[in-house]
């Protein structure tokens, strides 16, 4: 406490030491301040993470036809694959980037795998809603049914391009470029065939609308996709268009999303044939969602997807197909078709006999049920027939179960088991030429780990 009296009064020197100590500690206390609003800043507008994901997945394939006495060895496979990807992603205002390289590869393969760059891109984004992406870079749109990144393949998919967009309220506009080249080539440098797209060029024009006093939200896509065919000495190269939308309503609980999409333009024969023929395809689908209560949810729809009206099978021993004046079939472009028609993807990832398709009939129904907790399960059925008649077959492809239970291990950690049963019709077997189409099991089972590591 102060003394009473004037021995409680300070000297000069005294006053001067008091009020450089006051001065000393406000400027601490203002530096402290300083460094603190500074490290909110710096935070604020360079933001780094770090994510690393370690999926590995193990399946068990065994089929053959019905009353084998004795499995054979070409009717089952087993192994293991593994992704392993790490993404490094900085951004601060009106500047954002992300390089993620991976390797994927099945357990046991000579040469380690593949590596390769799955995303390496920059974005620049105003405050107004405009934004421009340039580099490799997954594009995903709508259900992805025809653009999507596929991760359930291990490679997964990308592209080389650049988007331009703009975002604001309901709106939601992008405009997508790519042009793909094996190299840099001097002489001969427009030709590019069995690189890392099927396309030379692409361009696309997406556009979103979420209307304000619906629950309804609606998407346009068109894609323009040039492919080139022949050799480097002699090449061409044909346009095909895809035009068409995406509704998703949600009156209430209940879910519908539908989507109509059509296939235009020209279409080479092969790879290697100059001839080429009018394309003229299309498909339509249909999927209700309704949450029974908050632990089970149903879901039932249909799929329809052209087939190439002068499909034909030949006879075993024969060689050869009927002359196409044109291609009716519809092909899934870029999507994630293990996510529609059938885990075991037999369609649209696996070739037809001749590469041309009869098309696809897609009669589906599943529930999803979580009891609370970690885990939940689904069941799925998949009625499957083709969509054009086949000389001397049935349109009946066959009946596909599937079954899947998901537990989370912990925030970033997941595993995942799946079960598909199929019983493939005669027209099946006829159409992959193989035996084992008949009655197919398949298991798997899948461990996703996905940690930020800062």
């Amino acid at each position: 406490m102060p003394l009473k009296g004037e021995n409680n009064k300070l000297t000069g020197a005294e006053e001067e030491y008091r009020m450089r100590r006051i001065f000393s500690i406000i400027a601490l206390l203002f530096l402290a301040g300083s460094m603190e609003a500074q490290e909110k800043i710096e935070e604020k507008t360079n933001a780094f993470t770090l994510d690393a994901q370690l999926m590995s997945r193990g399946e068990v394939r065994q089929g053959g036809l019905p009353g084998d006495t004795e499995e054979k060895d070409e009717n089952r496979s087993a192994f293991i694959s593994n992704r392993a990807r790490i993404s490094l992603g900085y951004e601060r205002e009106h500047l954002a980037l992300k390089v993620a390289a991976q390797h994927q590869g099945v357990w046991g393969t000579e040469g380690g795998g593949n590596f390769n760059l799955y995303e390496a891109w920059a974005k620049f984004h105003a405050e107004n809603g405009l934004f421009a992406t340039i580099g490799r870079q997954k594009l995903a749109y709508d259900d992805e049914r025809i653009l999507g990144s596929n991760d359930w393949a291990m490679a997964a998919l990308y592209h080389d391009a650049l988007k331009l967009g703009y975002e604001h309220g309901r709106h939601k506009l992008h405009g997508i470029v790519a042009y793909n080249q094996n190299g840099k080539n001097v002489n001969g440098g427009t030709f590019y065939q069995n690189g890392s797209q099927p396309y030379k060029s692409m361009e696309t024009v997406w556009y979103h609308y979420d209307f304000k006093k619906l629950p309804l939200g609606a998407s346009v896509l068109f894609m323009n996709i040039g492919m080139q065919t022949g050799t480097p000495e002699e090449y061409w190269t044909t346009f095909q268009q895809l035009l068409g939308g995406y509704l998703n309503f949600k009156p209430g609980k209940l879910s519908l999303e539908a989507a109509h999409y059509r296939q235009m333009g020209k279409a080479s024969i092969d790879y290697t044939s100059q001839t080429t023929v009018p394309l003229r395809a299309w498909m339509a689908s249909v999927k209700a969602t309704y949450p029974v209560d908050g632990k089970l949810s149903g879901y039932a729809g249909y799929d329809y997807l052209s087939g190439d009206e002068e499909f034909m099978l030949p006879d075993p021993g024969f060689i050869g197909t009927r002359q196409h004046n044109r291609i009716t079939a519809f092909t899934s472009v870029f999507g994630s078709s293990h996510k529609f028609y059938g885990a075991m993807d037999f369609f649209y990832v696996s070739a037809y006999y001749h590469t041309f398709s009869p098309g696809l009939q897609n009669i589906f129904a599943g529930a999803e049920y979580k009891p609370g907790g970690k885990i939940s399960y689904e069941a799925s059925y998949h009625f499957l027939s083709t969509s054009v008649d086949i000389n001397g077959f049935s349109r009946d492809l066959g009946h596909e179960v599937e079954l899947r239970a998901q537990y989370q291990l912990m925030k970033d950690a997941k595993l995942t088991l799946g079960f598909s049963y199929m019983r493939g019709s005669e027209t099946m077997v006829a159409l992959k030429r193989s035996t084992d189409k008949r009655q197919l099991s398949w298991g798997w089972i899948m461990l996703n780990i996905t940690p930020r590591i800062f």
